[in-house]
């Protein structure tokens, strides 16, 4: 029996194996405190399970590719009260599974004649594995310390080929964001060499300083696809609900392509994602709780010699380490402090820590005691 050769020439996914190396440590006794797998762990708001629960109706249908009118509505209104950007709810809004499946199964919509496309490094895996999966040729567009964590867009040159640009703003994993300006450029060169803008703005509610711009404040959309989600903003990751915003001729080829995949939110979900997306206390709330997890860790790891490499944004912390990012990793967890080696993210990760600052405020603390007795 022969299976798809993309799937047998790609390297485990990495989270699978940060799974394996916790559970390694825990068979040997190690009380692992995880910041590997940015999943959060803080209680979705009550309102928002209230407003599940409401949305279960007695006849369960299947739900449809456009998505309810009331959900498109939210995220428009969302989008204009965030950006002071107006989109046409009915024409470019797509609620989509999450944003991972989207980003995953985007290629296969956007690919026609040009087969190329672009992924930042480090960076997100789901980006290029879509893309393989989908036939497309991946080219990888390094990002640097030394260049803010920003593509150098001068140092590429390849962009008659491309069919898709991918970014990611706040970025994962290095937690910097990106200026209005950057979008600005990039949506001129898509419109002028025709391909299509992708921006992963899943942390774009998760800030410490200025609130991040979208590639949605652009002054011409006509080539920007935007993937946004609750996940993190209002701690749903389990719930599966995000959403598209892209020019009406790409949305149209989204809700041709989606009902052949079944990838609609249950419509009690869309429900409750309405409530979330109309309400900013809870995400004022949720900042709060990762601003102290943020300023009980970094002073530590900073005072044990790890050097802050990253940005203010995400609850991603990216931390320089000497020598291998995968050596530092496993030291650390053989004193029970569990992270992503920056490897993980491509090649261009090497020398870097990932901590998603997903634990307990009490496990923050108990690790930061951990890193300083033991590192510092």
């Amino acid at each position: 029996m022969q299976l798809s050769p993309v799937l047998a020439e790609l390297d485990q996914y990495p989270f699978v194996r940060l799974d394996s190396w916790r559970t390694e440590a825990r068979q040997q006794g190690i009380d692992v405190i995880d910041f590997g797998v940015g999943d959060p762990r803080e209680p979705t708001p009550t309102f928002i399970r209230d407003a599940l629960v409401a949305g279960i109706s007695d006849i369960s249908s299947y739900p449809r590719a456009a998505g309810l009118p009331e959900l498109r509505d939210a995220i428009g209104a969302w989008i204009a009260g965030r950006y002071g950007v107006t989109v046409d709810a009915t024409r470019e809004l797509v609620p989509t599974l999450g944003s991972k499946e989207a980003i995953f199964s985007f290629a296969n919509v956007a690919l026609g004649e040009r087969r190329v496309v672009a992924v930042p490094e480090p960076g997100y895996p789901v980006y290029e594995r879509g893309a393989l999966f989908a036939g497309a040729e991946v080219v990888t567009i390094p990002l640097r310390e030394d260049h803010g964590w920003l593509p150098d867009l001068d140092a590429f040159d390849a962009w008659d080929e491309l069919a898709v640009f991918w970014t990611c703003y706040p970025n994962n994993p290095t937690g910097v964001t990106a200026p209005l300006s950057f979008y600005e450029e990039l949506a001129g060169r898509a419109q002028e060499h025709g391909f299509v803008l992708c921006s992963d703005e899943a942390y774009s509610e998760l800030w410490f300083g200025t609130p991040p711009t979208s590639a949605l404040q652009v002054a011409d959309r006509e080539n920007v696809v935007v993937f946004n989600t609750l996940s993190k903003r209002s701690s749903m990751t389990g719930y599966r609900s995000g959403f598209v915003c892209a020019p009406p001729a790409i949305a149209d080829a989204l809700r041709a392509f989606r009902p052949s995949v079944g990838t609609a939110p249950q419509e009690f979900v869309q429900r409750a994602s309405a409530a979330a997306w109309s309400d900013e206390a809870h995400v004022d709330a949720v900042r709060e709780v990762y601003a102290r997890k943020r300023a009980t860790l970094l002073p530590a790891l900073t005072a044990a010699g790890f050097r802050d490499a990253g940005g203010d944004a995400t609850f991603f912390l990216w931390l320089a380490v000497d020598g291998s990012s995968e050596t530092a990793a496993r030291q650390l967890l053989e004193h029970g402090v569990l992270a992503a080696p920056g490897a993980f993210f491509g090649p261009a990760g090497e020398g870097y820590l990932r901590f998603a600052l997903v634990p307990t405020q009490a496990e923050c603390e108990r690790a930061a005691t951990i890193i300083r007795e033991v590192f510092a």
